[in-house]
């Protein structure tokens, strides 16, 4: 049996009324079962004033998580929040991990910490929960595929750091009674678990019909589409001025297709080079198919608004949901950025603990077939678990 609770605070200043504020929502006393793990998503300042460390002294378990630009849960979404889920059970056991920097080598970093974790155990986990840092010179597709790679292809299910700073200097990752800016925590989650997995991102009906071959890529770099320059391509889709404004592409996401029968995944354009190439928030890889899609405001609460529907369809036997959405999303929304928070906090508070938090980059299966998890990192994606 697993056991959810969830708690918020605003109090961004003073550390002792905030600890006090979410323990006073918590059943600590008598609530917590053999084995706990706390999950927080906090605007950075709550980090900065120190109340992060603090609720992380005054807990009995380990906390893990990311600094986010806004979060939701119970009555709170917006900002500046702090908001904490706590798992509990006797029966599943969390085993919590912190990678050396990913300055350096972080596939190696990453594939020796889960080895490291998991070599006492003779089975796998039944899920790997992944807070991971924004790092402009890493991709988060290396994060997931070293994670599948070393785990054998266990589900993999997390979010990438982001902030609301100009330089995204507060995009910090929790773990073992720290900060940081450049290291990776996961959750190895052990036992009877069954989660279930949920994407959101662009309306099939909006995924236009052109598509091309991306015939010469490296990393996030797409060079060449159908042997072509991608000036060209934008040139022949009409998109060549929106491709020069900084965030107008946000709106018209690229859809991947990896061609091995997975669904498509969600990357977002973010500019070119100087040599005029295209740079996307996640890799692509050569031979894969590029679709261009659009997304309004209307498409990202009716996505969310879809898949949400199934979700509480599906909530016999569970007892907590997370949810992470790309920060893309919230900046689609514009002047209405909390409206898809809204929509989820309408719908389930109150029914089951939720908690969610915007993401720099959201990894989540895209199937699982075989008792093997096709994990993805996504960008403009609404993604979900119910554990």
């Amino acid at each position: 049996m697993i056991k959810t609770m969830v708690a918020c605070t605003a109090e961004i200043i003073e550390a002792d009324l905030a600890v006090q504020e979410i323990l006073s929502q918590l059943n600590i006393e008598g609530g917590l079962l053999k084995n706990s793990i706390g999950i927080v998503t906090c605007h950075y300042e709550f980090v900065t004033s120190e109340i992060v460390k603090a609720l992380c002294d005054a807990l009995p378990f380990e906390i893990v998580g990311t600094v986010s630009s806004s979060q939701a849960a119970l009555d709170c979404a917006g900002s500046l929040y702090m908001a904490l889920t706590v798992i509990t059970s006797d029966d599943t056991e969390f085993v919590t991990a912190l990678t050396s920097t990913l300055a350096e080598s972080p596939e190696a970093a990453i594939a020796e910490t889960y080895k490291q974790a998991a070599a006492p155990r003779p089975e796998k986990p039944a899920l790997i929960l992944t807070f991971a840092p924004f790092m402009p010179q890493n991709t988060g597709d290396s994060y997931v595929q070293v994670l599948s790679e070393a785990s054998g292809d266990v589900p993999c299910f997390g979010t990438l750091a982001i902030d609301d700073s100009a330089d995204f200097s507060g995009c910090f990752v929790f773990g073992k009674g720290e900060h940081y800016l450049d290291r990776m925590s996961m959750v190895l989650v052990y036992g009877e678990l069954s989660p279930k997995f949920y994407i959101a991102n662009v309306p099939p009906e909006n995924i236009m019909d052109k598509s091309a071959i991306i015939t010469k890529s490296a990393g996030s770099v797409i060079m060449e589409v159908n042997g072509r320059s991608m000036d060209t391509f934008f040139t022949d889709m009409g998109l060549m001025e929106a491709t020069e404004i900084p965030y107008a592409m946000l709106s018209l996401p690229f859809m991947i297709d990896y061609n091995d029968g997975a669904p498509k995944v969600s990357k977002n354009y973010i500019g070119k080079t100087p040599e005029r190439y295209a740079i996307c928030a996640g890799a692509i890889p050569e031979g894969s198919t590029l679709h261009i899609a659009t997304l309004s405001k209307e498409d990202v609460i009716q996505t969310a608004g879809q898949v949400l529907d199934q979700m509480l369809r599906d909530m016999e036997g569970v007892s907590g949901m997370l949810i992470y959405s790309c920060v893309g999303r919230s900046m689609v929304l514009g002047a209405d950025q909390y409206d898809e928070m809204n929509l989820i906090s309408g719908k389930v508070a109150g029914k089951l603990p939720f908690m969610m938090a915007s993401a720099g980059g959201e990894i989540c299966p895209t199937q699982i077939l075989g008792g093997k998890a096709t994990n993805r990192f996504h960008n403009n994606a609404f993604i979900a678990c119910l554990f």
